[in-house]
C-alpha cells in the first residue's frame, strides 16, 4: 500500500542521514580541507554510507480514513525524512541504520480543511502529532519518538501551503502561508520589489511557519534579530479550534498571544499563516573586515557599537580560533566582520562612525576596501561586502552544515550552541564555557578538542555567542559510541551556559535536547504550569508534539528530553 503515495509530487529529494539534497554534493577543495581537519582532530576513514532500505522500520500503526488516505504517506522515504531533523544526533543515529521511531503516517495537507480533518482524525484516533516545516531542527523538536498511550504518530508536512496570499504596499506588509520556504516567499517578493529579508543559515531548507513556532534569528545581527520582529499577527488551527490574532502595528491589550504562539514549537498547533512585516530590498550598503589583538579589545568595540544605536546589520565577532578554522585568521587576531543595509540613504557616515569607535578599541582595517564597500544603486557592480575576510567567511558560514556530511562517517564531532548573556558577566561566561566543554571532551574522548566562538548577534545589553566544538569522536566507525560521546558533551553545554546565568538557546529553540540541565532549569516553574493550563486549553489531549517545552502527564511519561536515546 505504501508505493501507491510516491506520486504525491514532494519537493526536491533530501539527503535522509544528512544535511541538503541528495544530489548534492562538496567540492574537491572543500573534501582537501576537510581531510586536515579529520587528521587533526583524530578521526578515520569514513563508513559506508546508509541507502533507504538499511533502515528497518515497524510496520505503520493506525489507518487514516478513506477521505484522508490520498494525503498520507507511509513510504519508507517520508517516515525516515521525517522522523528526525538534522542535529549531530539525528546523523549518528541514521548512520547507525537504527531510528528510536519512525512516524507511523506523513500527512501532507493542500488546505486548511483537510488540516482541520487530519486533527480530527488525530483526536478519535488518539494519535500524536507533529507539525513539520523542512525538518531543520538541530535540538531534537520534531522527533517522532514519543512515549505515552498513543496509538500511533502523525507528521504533518506543511509543504504545500507555500504561497506569499497578499501583499499590503502602503503597510508594508505581507500574508505568507506557514510551509513557504525561505526561497519560495524571498521569490514571491521580490517581483514587488520586497523582501522578508530573514536569512538564517538553514534559509533555504526552513520555513516561515518553523521560524514562527521556533523563535528563529536571522539575518540581523542588531535591532531585527529575531522573527518576532516581523510578525504582525498569526493565524494557529489547534485541537480546539482557530486561533487567529488581531493583525495591528502594536497593542497594549494585555498579554500578546502572538506572543503565546511565538516559540510555542508545535505545542499548541500548526501555524498556517501570518502577516509578516517586509521591507524595500536594500540599495545601499557599506561594510569592513576588522581585525583586533583580542578578544578583551574585540568585545569592547562591539559593545560600543551596539550601545551608539547604529544598528548594523552584520555585526559577527569571530574570536581568534574560529577565524582560524574558518580561513579568514591567524589564530591570534579577533576578527569582526562588520556591515550596513539600507533600503533609503547612503551609509558613509555610519560606516565612519563605527570605524571610530573600533579604533578606539585597537581595531584595524583596509581603508580602501571600507570606502570601496561603500555602494548605492548607482553602483551596482561594486560588491565589496562580499570579497576579502568578509566574503569568505559568508561563504563558510553557508557551507558549513554540509561539512558533517563528510566529518561525521570519519568519526569527527562537530556541533554548535549558541546562548546569551549580559555584557557585564560575558568575560567569566566565555572563558567558563570554553573550560567546561574542553574538560568534557576530554572527560570523554581522553584528548583536547577544540572550541571556538562567534558573536552571531548582539544588543546594547549584551551578546548572543555561538560555540562550536570539534572532538574525536571513534576511530573504529563505533556511531553509537560517538553518540554516547556527544551526549556527555552536550550535557556539559548545557549545564554551563546555564549555571554562568546564560540562556539555554538564544535562536535555536528547546526540543528536546535543551530540556535536561538546560530549559527546566532556565524556566520558572510557575511559568511552566502557566503554560501547561494554556496548553490544555487549545490540546486537550495533549496530542501536539510531545515531550517539547513540557511534558503531557495525560499521556503518560513522555521522554521529555532523553539525549541520545
Amino acid at each position: 500500500m505504501a508505493d501507491a503515495f510516491d506520486t504525491l509530487g514532494h519537493r526536491r529529494a533530501l539527503r535522509f542521514w544528512g544535511w541538503g539534497y541528495a544530489d548534492e554534493h562538496l567540492g574537491t577543495a572543500e573534501e582537501a580541507r576537510l581531510a586536515d581537519l579529520v587528521t587533526l582532530v583524530g578521526g578515520g576513514a569514513a563508513i559506508a554510507l546508509p541507502r533507504l532500505n538499511d533502515v528497518s522500520l515497524a510496520p505503520s500503526r493506525g489507518s487514516p480514513p478513506d477521505a484522508l488516505r490520498a494525503i498520507c504517506s507511509a513510504t519508507p522515504y517520508d517516515r525516515i525524512t521525517h522522523a528526525l531533523g538534522k542535529s549531530l544526533a539525528d546523523s549518528l543515529r541514521l548512520l547507525q541504520r537504527a531510528l528510536p521511531a519512525a512516524p507511523d503516517w506523513v500527512a501532507f495537507p493542500r488546505d486548511e480543511a483537510q488540516i482541520e480533518a487530519l486533527l480530527d482524525w488525530a483526536g478519535s484516533a488518539r494519535a500524536a502529532v507533529i507539525p513539520f516545516g523542512g525538518g531543520t531542527s538541530v535540538c531534537g523538536g520534531v522527533e517522532a519518538d514519543v512515549s505515552g498511550d498513543y496509538s500511533c504518530v502523525l507528521v504533518i508536512d506543511l509543504q504545500y501551503l507555500n504561497r506569499v496570499l497578499e501583499i499590503d504596499h502602503s503597510s508594508r506588509a505581507a500574508l505568507i502561508e506557514g510551509g513557504a520556504l525561505g526561497p519560495e516567499l524571498e521569490a514571491a517578493l521580490k517581483p514587488a520589489g520586497l523582501t522578508l529579508r530573514h536569512f538564517p543559515q538553514s534559509f533555504q531548507f526552513s520555513t516561515l511557519g518553523g521560524w514562527v513556532a521556533t523563535r528563529a534569528g536571522g539575518h540581523y545581527a542588531t535591532q531585527y534579530t529575531h522573527i518576532d520582529d516581523f510578525v504582525e499577527s498569526i493565524r494557529m488551527l489547534t485541537p480546539s479550534g482557530v486561533l487567529e490574532t488581531r493583525r495591528l502595528p502594536g497593542s497594549g491589550a494585555g498579554p500578546s498571544p502572538d506572543r503565546l504562539l511565538m516559540g510555542s514549537e508545535g505545542t499548541l498547533g500548526l501555524i498556517t499563516r501570518a502577516w509578516m512585516r517586509v521591507q524595500e530590498r536594500p540599495r545601499f550598503r557599506a561594510s569592513a573586515s576588522v581585525r583586533f589583538p583580542g578578544m578583551a579589545q574585540a568585545c569592547s568595540a562591539v559593545r560600543a557599537i551596539s550601545q551608539a544605536a547604529l544598528f548594523p546589520s552584520n555585526c559577527r565577532l569571530l574570536d581568534p580560533a574560529e577565524a582560524l578554522l574558518n580561513g579568514v585568521g591567524d589564530g591570534v587576531s579577533a576578527l569582526l566582520v562588520l556591515a550596513f543595509e539600507s533600503a533609503d540613504h547612503p551609509l558613509d557616515a555610519w560606516l565612519a562612525r563605527a570605524l571610530e569607535l573600533v579604533a578606539d578599541h585597537g581595531g584595524s582595517w583596509d581603508t580602501e576596501a571600507a570606502q570601496r564597500s561603500l555602494r548605492g544603486a548607482e553602483k551596482p557592480a561594486v560588491a565589496e561586502h562580499r570579497q576579502g575576510a568578509a566574503g569568505a567567511w559568508r561563504d563558510q558560514f553557508l557551507r558549513a552544515p554540509y561539512y558533517r556530511n563528510y566529518l561525521t562517517p570519519r568519526g569527527v564531532m562537530v556541533d554548535t550552541f549558541e546562548t546569551a548573556i549580559t555584557w557585564d558577566r560575558f568575560e567569566a561566561f566565555y572563558a567558563g564555557v570554553r573550560d567546561a566543554l574542553g574538560r568534557a571532551i576530554r572527560e570523554v574522548t581522553g584528548v583536547d578538542g577544540m572550541v571556538t566562538c562567534r558573536f552571531t548577534h548582539v544588543y546594547p545589553d549584551g551578546p548572543a555567542p555561538y560555540f562550536s566544538f570539534y572532538a574525536h569522536g571513534t576511530d573504529c566507525g563505533d556511531m553509537q559510541a560517538m553518540l554516547g560521546r556527544w551526549q556527555h558533551i552536550k550535557l556539559a553545554a548545557n549545564a554551563a551556559v546555564t549555571s554562568l546565568g546564560g540562556t539555554v538557546t538564544h535562536h535555536h529553540a528547546v526540543g528536546r535536547d535543551h530540556r535536561p540541565g538546560g530549559y527546566d532549569e532556565q524556566s520558572p516553574p510557575l511559568f511552566r504550569a502557566a503554560f501547561a493550563g494554556a496548553r490544555a486549553a487549545l490540546d486537550p489531549q495533549g496530542m501536539m508534539n510531545p515531550g517539547v517545552l513540557i511534558d503531557t502527564p495525560q499521556r503518560g511519561a513522555v521522554a521529555g528530553g532523553v539525549l541520545g536515546k
